[in-house]
């Protein structure tokens, strides 16, 4: 049986590691976001660090990426800055890529 139990806590190691991997690049994505929407809304240093933790904590009231475009649509909106849902999703998609090979490149280091 100590073959299987070994399989079996290298599976669940496995299934954590990219649990936390997968935390990871969403955080850095919403961050990457986050900091992109603070340069559209003119804000820049501490301010643009702030906003950009303001987006990822905004990813932990509902599942999905939705809570964080309403979030970034209507502050930029609030600024009278003109960008649709699609175009947010394209940054997420961009940032997504970005986020990863960033996370995948600190694995590496």
């Amino acid at each position: 049986m100590s073959m299987f139990d070994d399989r079996e806590k290298g599976f669940e190691a496995k299934y954590k590691n990219d649990q936390e991997t997968r935390f990871r690049i969403t955080a850095r994505l919403n961050k990457l976001l986050g900091l992109w929407v603070a340069d559209q809304l003119g804000k820049s240093g501490a301010e643009a660090d702030a906003y950009a933790r303001e987006v990822v904590e905004s990813d932990f009231e509902k599942p999905g990426d939705d809570d964080v475009i309403v979030k970034v649509l209507k502050d930029l909106q609030g600024k009278g800055i003109d960008f649709d849902m699609d175009t947010i999703r394209k940054k997420l998609v961009r940032f997504g890529e970005e986020a990863r090979a960033q996370i995948e490149a600190e694995k590496q280091a």
